[in-house]
């Protein structure tokens, strides 16, 4: 069986500290791999030796760390299918999903390649009488990122792409479940001409995260994962006196009004649903149609489509709706859920409790679900299931319907399926959601804006790529500059008196 390594000062690493865990194809259910979970003295020896290399790169300038990038955007292009393989077997999206899962970090490498201009500071001449005023933004040091399994290649390029072309050192600690993909990363960021230890892998668990956590070099941490970790690791980063950002769980949101083009409505759900087996946190997990009328024709429109969708292995090529779940605790918890819903009173309209895929019977699959009749205080409603469950919630009225998102806990994305332009206005500019889809059931921002939720799914002050990743990875340092004026007789500057 394959033993995992980390990546530690340009190389692989076999991990020292006797622990490993199990990494799955969630297709048949098999361990495929052991993957090393660090010590805390692995973890600190990353720490030093990323402290060391981080000086020299900081004083490369901008535009050199930028070729990197370049160069890094050219090898995701050339081993774009190697990549999205190795995340497929791991993770068990489908090739294409697995192919986005790439592309949507590549596109924030690209935006990294501004570099020069995104870290250009602000200049005021003769602020006062021979005096200038300019400010900078430099390099935190050792930075680090703690990612979650369902975007193995995405997430950690949003993190280290920008923390390391702002001059910083990363230290990536992925998801146990997928590692093989961040491995890969780390090796084409060295190929592109990164210097070794500035962008190090070191696999683990909660030793390694607490680690990270407490280290005194470490400056910035990012995350992305469940609200409750998410909640921890922010509390004792801060406590620690490091820049955080956490990102946590969803509830996604998806109104649609009476007026919206069903047809529409419909095929957008089942993408935003069921694409990639519901383990996003932009995924729509609760329809919202208003009035009876409106839902039921929208389940009218969902129940052929949700019974037409296809559940496979990521080998079965283009011709699978979406694969299985990671691992075989999230299907129980899954199922769990979806027992709590009927116990609860909703009605289950498609059930996929049952769901078995001959020849891969151990793979943890999950069969397509959907629910009518969905109150707020019901589990498969308070809770982020991520899993593919799309729960309908009944709203009487538009203001009814704005309310359920409002009042939920989370607030990472919500949409809205309209024809019209007064609603829908009205809609983004009462949210209290951080980011808004009009016709739109997934509303990821591209690389150039920023992407982040309000409420419970994100805590920290900065949004995830766009300008404020620039900002998360840089310190502002202003200069207020004065020159002596006029060089006197022998040889000695004689300073006017400020006025």
């Amino acid at each position: 069986m394959q033993e995992m390594t980390h990546y530690i000062d340009g190389a692989h690493v076999k991990g020292t500290s006797g622990r490993f865990g199990d990494v799955f194809n969630p297709a048949t259910g098999e361990v495929q791999a052991k993957v090393p979970l660090a010590s805390v003295e692995e973890l600190n020896k990353a720490v030093a030796i990323a402290e060391a290399a981080q000086p020299a790169w900081a004083a490369m300038n901008p535009q050199r760390r930028a070729r990197v990038m370049m160069k890094f955007v050219d090898l995701l292009n050339r081993d774009m299918d190697k990549l999205a393989e190795a995340l497929s077997r791991e993770h068990g999206k489908t090739f294409p999903d697995a192919k986005g899962d790439v592309q949507r970090g590549l596109e924030v490498v690209e935006y990294c390649i501004g570099a020069p201009q995104l870290l250009k500071g602000d200049f005021t001449d003769s602020a006062g009488p021979g005096i200038d005023m300019y400010s900078m933004r430099q390099a935190l040091g050792v930075t680090a990122g703690i990612t979650p399994f369902n975007f193995p290649a995405m997430i950690p390029m949003w993190m280290f792409a920008p923390a390391i072309v702002c001059g910083n050192a990363f230290i990536l600690k992925p998801s146990e479940r997928d590692p093989s993909v961040p491995l890969m990363l780390a090796e084409l960021m060295e190929e592109a001409g990164l210097p070794k230890g500035i962008l190090q892998v070191v696999n683990g668990d909660k030793e390694a995260v607490d680690a990270i956590l407490d280290h005194p070099v470490i400056q910035s941490i990012g995350f992305v994962g469940s609200t409750p970790i998410a909640e921890y690791i922010y509390g004792r980063g801060c406590s620690n006196g490091k820049r955080v950002q956490c990102f946590g769980g969803a509830k996604n949101h998806m109104i649609v009004m009476p007026d919206a083009d069903m047809d529409q409505a419909a095929d957008a759900l089942i993408g935003a649903g069921y694409g990639a087996a519901g383990e996003r946190c932009m995924a729509i997990s609760v329809a919202v149609p208003v009035g009876d009328e409106t839902a039921d024709k929208l389940i009218e429109k969902l129940v052929p489509r949700i019974e037409k969708l296809k559940v496979g292995p990521y080998t079965s090529g283009d011709d699978v709706d979406y694969g299985p779940v990671v691992t075989a605790a999230a299907k129980e918890n899954i199922l769990k859920l979806v027992q709590s819903g009927v116990d609860q009173g909703a009605e289950l309209v498609v059930d996929g409790r049952d769901f078995s895929l001959q020849g891969y019977e151990d793979g943890f699959f999950v069969g397509p679900h959907l629910f009518d009749r969905v109150t707020p205080d019901m589990d498969i409603y308070t809770k982020e299931i991520f899993g593919p469950v799309l729960s309908t919630v009944r709203a009487g009225s538009y203001e009814e319907a704005l309310k359920l998102a409002m009042d939920h806990e989370y607030g990472n994305g919500t949409a809205i399926f309209t024809r019209d332009g007064d609603t829908a206005r009205d809609f983004a500019n009462r949210i209290n959601i951080g980011m808004v889809g009009i016709n739109v059931p997934i509303p990821v921002p591209l690389a150039y804006h920023t992407f982040g939720g309000w409420k419970k799914s994100v805590f920290g002050d900065l949004n995830q790529h766009g300008p404020d990743a620039f900002k998360f990875y840089t310190r502002t340092k202003t200069v207020t500059s004065r020159w002596p004026s006029g060089l006197k007789e022998g040889g000695e500057f004689h300073f006017k008196p400020m006025e």
